[in-house]
């Protein structure tokens, strides 16, 4: 697959052209994801994860377009339980020093957190920490929302 993919790419997706996937999944996430498909008015799982699929692709598209300095922030929804990642996270973080210019943290409930950090910098340097920290076991979430710098 390309890394960088057209409009086209993403939203004339041929019906003739299906293939299918075996996907396993926790039940709480299929749970979860069923429950969205009902309020949302989906008629069948297949439908929503190809939507799904589409959001991903273009948040993919965006990120790997960002260019030139920006600042934002990243949001990190994780699992505190999970051996190790706190030291991760942190670690990532003092790797990137320059870029994170503050953090808040909550605790969402025994064993969820969020966590909040300020960026600021080269668009390359924050889709690092982003990237980086979507790569860690127990993270459930990571998002980043940023808007270029005016020079």
């Amino acid at each position: 697959m390309p890394d960088t993919f057209s409009d086209s790419d993403v939203d004339d997706l041929q019906e003739n052209d299906l293939s299918r996937i075996g996907v396993s999944l926790p039940s709480n996430l299929l749970s979860s994801f069923d429950q969205i498909l009902k309020t949302r008015g989906y008629s069948s799982r297949s439908e929503g994860i190809r939507d799904a699929i589409r959001s991903y692709i273009r948040y993919y598209k965006w990120m790997a377009d960002m260019t030139g300095p920006r600042q934002g922030v990243i949001t990190i929804v994780y699992d505190h339980h999970q051996r190790g990642l706190i030291a991760s996270i942190t670690d990532i973080q003092h790797d990137y020093m320059e870029v994170i210019q503050a953090s808040l943290h909550s605790h969402v409930s025994h064993s969820r957190c969020v966590e909040v950090l300020l960026v600021k910098g080269d668009a390359k340097e924050v889709k690092e920490v982003a990237e980086r920290l979507m790569a860690q076991k127990g993270v459930e979430t990571v998002k980043l929302t940023t808007i270029p710098l005016e020079g």
